[in-house]
């Protein structure tokens, strides 16, 4: 990503409703599937460390992050998270089995070889090892953040399935989530795009009664996701077993 999201996302991640709102998503995921806090952990993409908060707010204390950016590891140490090693995803620095959790939130979008990112993550796993997984769904949303932010590519759900699945992992839960944002999302980047808007991030939209309302809109929507498995989303999430 560019160094300017970084320094966005490292500014907000901790109240804005899109970063509280997937933390709270995350950590009902990982209690549905028996995670506990006694869980070797990693964290690829620490980015802002948005994740590492969470783990940390949840009790986990084994835990490493990984990032190849040294802005992100940057905006980590500042805030007391870590600690975060620096390397690629595709080329972990890890041995195999290391780890009885793996969160790869919005992190394959932005390599290359995002089935060699799946294969590592497989092999550092341990067996029975969870992975939690977030992408962008649908090229439809094409837009200002995809680009700031470096993505190759949006996905699909039943496709990247197909992906985890051949890199060595069985998935356990899969569905789209912020559904009910979708229409708006999209008309949004629209017109975005339309007026020529120059943004360092879309995160930078935000006021503080406009945050109280998309978080109100974003915890009805990630409570009810996993139960009505929507048809679309802004997001895929997965949970996969080694």
């Amino acid at each position: 990503m560019e160094r300017s999201v970084y320094a966005v996302d490292a500014a907000i991640e901790e109240t804005h409703w899109w970063f509280s709102g997937r933390r709270r998503l995350f950590a009902r995921e990982l209690a549905r599937g028996g995670v506990t806090a006694r869980a070797c952990a990693l964290d690829t993409g620490t980015s802002a460390g948005t994740n590492l908060r969470m783990l940390k707010q949840l009790g986990f204390r084994n835990v490493t992050g990984l990032d190849i950016s040294e802005d992100a590891i940057a905006f980590c140490e500042a805030k007391g998270l870590g600690p975060v090693e620096q390397g690629d995803i595709c080329a972990m620095p890890f041995a195999d089995d290391s780890f009885d959790l793996v969160l790869a939130t919005d992190v394959i979008e932005h390599v290359e070889e995002d089935d060699g990112a799946l294969r590592e993550i497989a092999r550092v796993l341990r067996p029975g090892g969870a992975l939690l997984l977030t992408v962008p769904a649908f090229e439809l949303l094409w837009g200002l953040q995809d680009r700031v932010s470096k993505h190759k590519r949006r996905y699909r759900l039943k496709p990247l399935a197909e992906k985890l699945t051949v890199a060595g992992l069985r998935v356990q839960r899969a569905y789209y989530f912020n559904y009910l944002l979708f229409i708006p999302i999209l008309m949004a980047r629209r017109a975005i795009d339309a007026l020529g808007i120059t943004l360092k991030s879309e995160g930078q939209v935000n006021t503080p009664l406009l945050n109280r309302l998309l978080a109100a809109v974003f915890a009805w929507d990630i409570r009810t996701a996993p139960l009505l498995k929507p048809p679309f989303g802004v997001s895929i999430l997965v949970v996969a077993t080694k």
